[in-house]
C-alpha cells in the first residue's frame, strides 16, 4: 500500500468513527448519518481498491478517470443541498401551520397576560357579561 492509500484509509476510518459518535450522541439524525456512513464506506472502498476508480472510469468512457471522483463529489453535494432544502421547506411549513393553530387556539381562548392562564367563561355567562368582563380584565380592573 502506498502512502496516499494509507491516508485515504485513515480518513475513511476517522470519518466513519466521527459519524457514529455524532449519531450516538444524538447530534445528527440517523437518516443524515447513513448518508455520511455511505460516504465513509466509499472512501474506504477507494482506499482498499485504488484501481476501482480506473475500472469505473474506463467503463464509462472517461478519458481521465480521477475526474470521475470530482464529478461524483459535485453531484453528491448538489443532491445533499437539494435534500437539505426540501427538509428545510418541510420544517418551515410545519412551523407556519403550528403557529396558525396556536393563533386559532388563542383566539378561541384568550390568555390573561397577568396570570398566564386562559380565561374560561362561566356556563351561565351571557355574551354581554363576557364582553364586559373581557373589557374590565384588559383595562386592569
Amino acid at each position: 500500500m502506498k502512502e496516499y492509500h494509507v491516508a485515504v484509509l485513515v480518513i475513511g476510518i476517522l470519518l466513519a468513527a466521527g459519524i457514529l459518535y455524532l449519531v450516538r450522541r444524538d447530534h445528527i439524525y440517523i437518516r443524515q448519518g447513513m448518508f455520511w456512513i455511505l460516504v465513509a464506506i466509499a472512501t474506504l472502498a477507494f482506499a482498499f481498491w485504488p484501481t476501482l476508480i480506473d475500472v469505473i472510469g474506463g467503463a464509462l468512457g472517461i478519458a481521465y478517470p480521477p475526474t470521475l471522483l470530482l464529478l461524483a463529489a459535485i453531484i453528491v453535494v448538489v443532491l445533499k443541498a437539494l435534500f437539505a432544502d426540501i427538509a428545510l421547506t418541510k420544517v418551515n411549513r410545519d412551523l407556519r401551520r403550528l403557529n396558525q393553530r396556536i393563533a386559532l387556539l388563542e383566539a378561541e381562548h384568550p390568555v390573561d397576560e397577568h396570570a398566564g392562564m386562559p380565561h374560561v367563561p362561566a356556563a351561565n355567562e351571557t355574551p354581554a357579561q363576557l364582553a364586559a368582563n373581557e373589557k374590565a380584565r384588559r383595562s386592569g380592573l
